[in-house]
């Protein structure tokens, strides 16, 4: 497939390109349009990828007014809009009707809309080649109850990890473990909540045996994000062969990911999710798959 149109005839304007937004309030600091502009300048397609401030009252009316321009092939959706575009949607693929949030809308030929949520292939693209293996036992302590949250705590519930959810908030993680994971779902007895300051300070705890066993540590929040406090989480909480994942993207290294490598833990940085997610979306806007091979001057790009 191209986009690239034949000349028009003479005297007629030439077709409008297809075009896609990332919305939310705030949105300058989104690094989507890079990335996706990247991947269209690589395949050389007439397509245009940018920022839209919507502001919460403003999204019906947005999407009520680009549903009518065939040309839009969508959107993708960031904070604080993820729940809030639900209802404004006319249909949801079943990952996002699982998840509970939606990350990007697609706009289909008949001008309806339908809600996807492409963060949780994004999160579990960097861990294919682990969770692909048979292990004895998984475990995954996820640090954080918001948006984020929610992609990868139903991405891992799937892949049959036991859920060790920590916020500040205790009863707010529970409501989500148990909407994500309810009673009679594989594992609902051994998942557990817990308070964020329980990793905060020093552990003796002896950790038994993980010889065959897949052990995450997530930071699911913002915390460590420049402007925000940091992540309250001390590794001697952390399994032997644990895996360290942030979603935070700016800075790229925490103090979480520079901790976990001091500690000699394996780990897994933002950008992983964030290209993981936007490809996915890419091919949703654009029936084309991003050229991947780039991704090395991809990163590079982005962290400039």
């Amino acid at each position: 497939m191209s986009f690239n149109d034949p000349a028009p005839a003479p005297g007629l304007a030439p077709t409008p390109a297809p075009y896609a937004h990332v919305i939310g309030d705030p949105i300058a600091q989104s690094k989507s349009p890079a990335i996706h502009g990247f991947w269209l300048q690589k395949l050389g397609l007439e397509a245009e990828y940018s920022t839209r401030l919507v502001r919460p009252d403003e999204l019906p009316a947005y999407l009520a007014q680009m549903r009518q321009d065939a040309h839009w092939r969508g959107c993708n959706v960031t904070m604080p809009h993820k729940q809030a575009i639900i209802p404004l949607v006319d249909s949801l693929d079943p990952a996002a009707k699982k998840i509970g949030a939606v990350n990007t809308v697609v706009r289909q030929p008949d001008g309806t809309l339908r809600g996807y949520n492409t963060d949780a292939a994004g999160f579990l693209e960097p861990l294919a080649e682990e969770l692909a293996k048979t292990h004895l036992f998984r475990m995954a302590r996820v640090l954080g109850a918001g948006g984020a949250a929610r992609a990868i705590v139903a991405s891992l519930v799937e892949r049959g990890m036991v859920i060790v959810l920590a916020a500040r908030d205790p009863a707010k993680a529970r409501a989500l473990l148990d909407e994500l994971a309810p009673p009679g779902s594989p594992h609902h007895e051994d998942h557990h909540v817990i308070s964020l300051a329980h990793f905060a300070d020093p552990t003796d705890f002896a950790f038994d045996d993980r010889e065959g066993c897949c052990d995450l540590v997530i930071n699911a929040s913002p915390l460590g994000m420049r402007g925000r406090p940091p992540l309250p989480f001390h590794f001697s909480h952390a399994p032997p062969g644990s895996i360290a994942y942030d979603i935070v993207t700016d800075p790229l290294e925490t103090p979480f990911l520079a901790d976990a490598r001091a500690a000699g833990f394996r780990t897994v940085d933002g950008l992983s999710m964030l290209i993981g997610q936007a490809a996915a979306a890419f091919s949703l806007f654009f029936a084309m798959q991003p050229p991947r091979e780039h991704d090395a001057e991809l990163r590079e790009i982005l962290t400039r």
